[in-house]
């Protein structure tokens, strides 16, 4: 992938872990400006350590943080060609147990804060007359989870304001796409029940989660030209199976 994106200047959100961090690396290996952010304070030393641009601490949840963090990509890069939202948490609860205050800080961090980082990078993509924004779902979104519905229903919004920004967007020169991974093993999943992973590796046609360095490819794709050119408002699904279109 060494220089399929040379050039490019990228944020990539959720950049101190997970699915977020390997995005990242895997642009910066195919030669993109990178600029990392997350809400924990470790991504500047994960910038270091992969060599991006710089890391920022922000609150994605904050209009005005997520605002001026994309004005400052702007400002320090020149521009803005690719955004990646790949930031969230991950909580579990029945949903007749499931208290309103879990539901609506899911609802904030995984559906919300993509709207306001979306919106934000649409602005200067738009001006320049071209861009990539590339969001993570969930295959949860499609199928739905036990326990999960707060999660599952924020990725399910995020797949849906995907493709309705894409039709908005594609026209003008903005292909915007989403990926949907199956149970990845970040951080983020370790805190799930075992039980619960157990039963999801039985149900997997691959038998086994897939890694963060497995997902990232599939950005560089859709990132990249010509290879991600005709992609608009897809939903790109390497999830071991767990779900088949």
């Amino acid at each position: 992938m060494s220089g399929i994106l040379e050039g490019r200047r990228a944020l990539v959100t959720g950049a101190a872990s997970g699915i977020g961090r390997a995005i990242a690396a895997a642009y910066v290996d195919a030669g993109a400006q990178v600029v990392l952010a997350d809400r924990d304070r470790r991504v500047t030393d994960v910038a270091d350590e992969i060599g991006a641009a710089r890391g920022v601490p922000v609150d994605a949840t904050s209009e005005p943080a997520v605002d001026g963090l994309v004005a400052d990509v702007v400002a320090d890069l020149g521009g803005i060609d690719i955004l990646v939202c790949s930031h969230g948490i991950l909580t579990q609860s029945p949903t007749v147990d499931m208290a309103a205050d879990q539901w609506r800080e899911t609802i904030d961090v995984d559906l919300t804060s993509v709207f306001l980082l979306n919106r934000a990078a649409l602005r200067p993509m738009l001006a320049q007359g071209a861009g990539r924004i590339i969001n993570v779902a969930s295959q949860l979104g499609i199928k739905g989870g036990v326990s999960l519905a707060h999660y599952a229903a924020a990725k399910a919004g995020v797949i849906a304001m995907t493709k309705s920004i894409s039709l908005e967007t594609a026209a003008q020169g903005v292909l915007v796409n989403a990926i949907a991974p199956g149970p990845i093993d970040t951080p983020m999943v370790a805190g799930i029940d075992d039980e619960w992973k157990r039963a999801k590796r039985a149900e997997l046609p691959l038998g086994r989660f897939g890694t963060a360095e497995e997902i990232a490819p599939t950005a560089v794709l859709l990132a990249s030209d010509p290879g991600g050119n005709l992609f608009v408002g897809q939903v790109l699904g390497p999830n071991s199976g767990d779900v088949m279109p």
